[in-house]
């Protein structure tokens, strides 16, 4: 019986320490301001992606943890978005294409929060507003790093506004863990 109990033991301990663990770069997805993504984008057309989150959320701190720590996440949006994390809750004025955004107190966030998913606010939202200058697409709730792939890949890649979504999905093949 002891030398079951030893044998499941290593078996365990083998188990464990031979379990995929997620990848982890060390490194995390570089925020910036919308005004220093507003700057840049004079310089370099990339799609803007947001990351519309609120202090009390708690998923959006599982997506900042999980998410946006992933290698190939991290690695991708430096190379191919202008990536801004911006509090929906902000009292702080926020200009946009000319237009001067404040805090809605019916909706306790900022109005420009509204705008951005078009008055349907959930936490966390994924905003991406495309080169090509139309509207913002927001994706509301947490994405696992296999869903945020085909997305970003289909904003980051230049298929949005040139093959349908469904489309673009059905010939996706994901290559991030």
């Amino acid at each position: 019986m002891q030398k079951f109990k030893l044998m499941f033991l290593c078996a365990a301990v083998l188990l464990f320490c031979g379990a995929k663990k997620p990848s982890f770069s060390g490194e995390r997805v570089k925020w910036m301001s919308l005004n220093e993504a507003v700057a840049e984008l004079q310089k370099e057309k990339k799609p803007l992606l947001i990351d519309l989150y609120t202090d009390w959320c708690g998923w959006c701190k599982v997506m900042d943890k999980k998410t946006y720590t992933n290698k190939n996440v991290v690695e991708y949006l430096q190379d191919k978005f202008y990536t801004v994390k911006l509090n929906a809750e902000t009292k702080e004025k926020i200009l946009w294409k000319n237009k001067t955004y404040s805090f809605n107190a019916n909706y306790r966030s900022n109005d420009f929060a509204v705008y951005l998913t078009q008055g349907r606010l959930a936490f966390p939202t994924t905003v991406i507003i495309p080169t090509d200058g139309s509207e913002p697409q927001a994706i509301p709730g947490y994405l696992e790093v296999k869903d945020f792939e085909l997305i970003a890949k289909y904003f980051g890649e230049g298929a949005y506004g040139k093959i349908p979504f469904d489309e673009y999905q059905k010939n996706f093949k994901p290559g991030w863990q």
